[in-house]
């Protein structure tokens, strides 16, 4: 499949949640009652409880993230903070809560849909520091050296070209500044059915690539002092997968395939 075609998937899927404010979606990376989840297994890959953070607001959580980047990434009062795939706001509102009045926060999301809807929290907490903006990841609509931190969570597995992202991350990131992200990464091989799949990849299986490329891709961008502060493995049920593979492909899988994980990590750009 084309990346356009992928793009406009993932925005169509988005663009209904955000849309419905769907809180059990099915169909969408990571939604609370399952991933893709066409046999009522309950694939989920959400970690963590955002709910008592300061700067939680019930109507930006979405429930869509499989880690809380926040609490790793080391944000300070003053920063200049950007989240990438930013959503109803979820993550930007706790970032707030932390830069203060002297900081600022921008989101960024490919979605319109998921942009109106996060200006509309805002409006409701009433911030004249944070901002959000419609824009691609890969090209994304910021100027260079810019943010102290970079924050996202279980956005970048559905990005189709992640070293154009992570090359984006480090031009508009300030020398010195970091990044803290919560992904999805794979760890063995992705029978081919499901790499190529589009349902499975906003569902966050397919988009993920192998654990050990994500870090070298990362490296290979420029970021140094990569640390790994969780790697949390979610099984898939059988069940879920017996929709997309043969028995014979089943085989494969589980003689071949170690496991999904959510994981974040965090890097810094040189000074």
């Amino acid at each position: 499949m084309k990346t356009q075609d992928l793009k406009l998937i993932v925005q169509e899927k988005y663009s209904e949640i955000a849309q419905n404010s769907m809180l059990q979606n099915s169909t969408a990376c990571c939604g609370s009652s399952g991933c893709c989840d066409t046999s009522g297994a309950g694939y989920s890959m959400i970690d963590g409880d955002y709910s008592q953070l300061e700067g939680y607001h019930p109507d930006a959580d979405l429930h869509l993230g499989c880690g809380i980047p926040t609490g790793y990434a080391g944000i300070k009062e003053g920063d200049a903070v950007l989240d990438l795939g930013s959503g109803a706001g979820n993550d930007c509102f706790v970032a707030r809560a932390i830069v203060g009045d002297k900081g600022s926060v921008t989101g960024l999301d490919f979605t319109e849909a998921m942009v109106t809807k996060a200006r509309a929290n805002n409006e409701k907490m009433g911030y004249t520091n944070v901002q959000f903006i419609q824009g691609d990841i890969e090209e994304m609509p910021l100027p260079d050296n810019a943010f102290d931190v970079i924050v996202s969570n279980c956005v970048l597995n559905l990005v189709p070209d992640k070293e154009k992202a992570f090359s984006n991350m480090f031009r508009v990131l300030k020398p010195g500044g970091h990044f803290c992200i919560s992904d999805v990464v794979i760890k063995g091989t992705l029978p081919e059915k499901l790499q190529k799949d589009a349902e499975m990849y906003v569902g966050c299986v397919a988009g993920a690539m192998l654990r050990d490329d994500y870090l070298e891709l990362i490296r290979k961008t420029g970021f140094e002092n990569i640390v790994e502060h969780q790697l949390r493995e979610t099984p898939v049920p059988l069940e879920l997968l017996a929709g997309y593979l043969s028995p014979e492909e089943m085989k494969a899988y589980q003689n071949g395939f170690n496991g999904i994980f959510s994981l974040t990590v965090s890097g810094y750009k040189p000074v």
